[in-house]
């Protein structure tokens, strides 16, 4: 089976849809089979609260960060058709209601779902309906977070595949762990694969492949040093091409391969990346655990006696300063509560918030 490399162009074309283009081109030559992007609207993903994010401009609201990175559905539609006029799959990661239902009119290949929406079950329900093939990442997660996510899928497993991955920008290859892809394989009865998210071109996609990835997905980018939120861990044209070959050269030469790789790397390196095959998280991704996935946060600040309208919470990332929230599976039990105490506009919402004390 040959492996579908995913160059993932993310929001990297600032808004433009010559460089979203250039991307597209980029990725033609590097070989990949499938061009992704994130369609993205800030209040689906982020509290206006929730802090910031270094780029080399200062420091900058992450928020703001994704509300200038909002397009028309237009813009998605012209390049779902140019990547496909290149003979690509284009494919996309919503993060919400509105930008689930405006990419599905646009017709993709694939959607992505995002690590970050792992629990983010309304957005699983609609992609689970929905008629397009689906892949599901699982960074910063354990094995009852796949499971539960998974479980929207059940009548469609053979249309659904599972990415590993380690949420941290960079990650380090050691972190990788990429025989869990076996084990994951066999426990969830899904194709696998890997998001890469470290900076070496070839280590961690091509020993990905040697241990049952058929998906390797990898930033691109058309500038190491530009202001792309996912700049820093992606690979240029000539890196990608690079992976691409040796991804190839991997399915076709396995056993020479992996003598290529242990005479670069060294087989200490080799190994700590193979890892032990268990499922847990990352050592460079726990602190991000219950911050990058999706909770029930305030999108107001409201008094004590007031009684919860849908309006107030919202199921949302907690990312850089904010208090998580429950998971959004309780999202009911707070509509039509009474809060119990007063809560600031972006905390997190508890069940002590509803539920006093005894």
């Amino acid at each position: 089976m040959s492996t579908l490399i995913i160059a993932e162009a993310g929001t990297a074309h600032a808004k433009d849809i010559k460089t979203a283009k250039m991307l597209v081109d980029a990725a033609h030559r590097s070989k990949a089979d499938c061009v992704k992007f994130q369609w993205v609207y800030a209040d689906e993903i982020l509290h206006p609260n929730t802090g910031f994010v270094t780029l080399p401009t200062g420091n900058i609201p992450l928020y703001d960060c994704f509300k200038n990175l909002e397009v028309t559905p237009a813009f998605f539609q012209e390049i779902a058709d140019y990547v496909h006029s290149k003979g690509m799959l284009f494919a996309c990661s919503p993060f919400g209601k509105r930008s689930f239902t405006e990419l599905s009119a646009v017709k993709p290949d694939i959607i992505k779902i995002a690590s970050p929406e792992l629990n983010h079950f309304e957005l699983l329900s609609l992609a689970a309906a929905s008629v397009f093939p689906v892949i599901v990442s699982s960074g910063v997660s354990l094995l009852k977070d796949i499971e539960k996510a998974l479980s929207y899928f059940e009548h469609r497993l053979n249309t659904v595949s599972l990415l590993h991955c380690v949420t941290n920008y960079p990650a380090p290859e050691e972190d990788y762990n990429v025989s869990v892809l076996k084990n994951l394989h066999s426990i969830f009865g899904v194709s696998v694969g890997t998001s890469d998210h470290s900076k070496d071109p070839v280590l961690v996609p091509a020993l990905s492949v040697l241990n049952g990835a058929v998906i390797i997905e990898k930033h691109i980018t058309l500038d190491p040093e530009g202001t792309s939120l996912d700049d820093p861990v992606a690979l240029t044209e000539q890196q990608f091409l690079q992976m691409s070959n040796f991804i190839r050269f991997a399915e076709t030469s396995p056993g020479e391969a992996l003598s290529s790789l242990q005479k670069t790397y060294g087989q200490e390196k080799i190994s700590l990346v193979i890892g032990n095959g268990l499922k847990k998280l990352a050592p460079s991704e726990r602190i991000h655990y219950l911050r990058t996935n999706r909770s029930i946060h305030y999108m107001t600040s409201l008094s004590k006696g007031h009684i919860i309208t849908k309006n107030d919470i919202a199921v949302l990332r907690t990312e850089k300063v904010l208090t998580p929230g429950v998971s959004p599976e309780y999202l009911s039990l707070f509509t039509g509560s009474v809060l119990q105490k007063d809560v600031v506009s972006g905390e997190g919402a508890v069940f002590e918030h509803i539920v006093e004390k005894k």
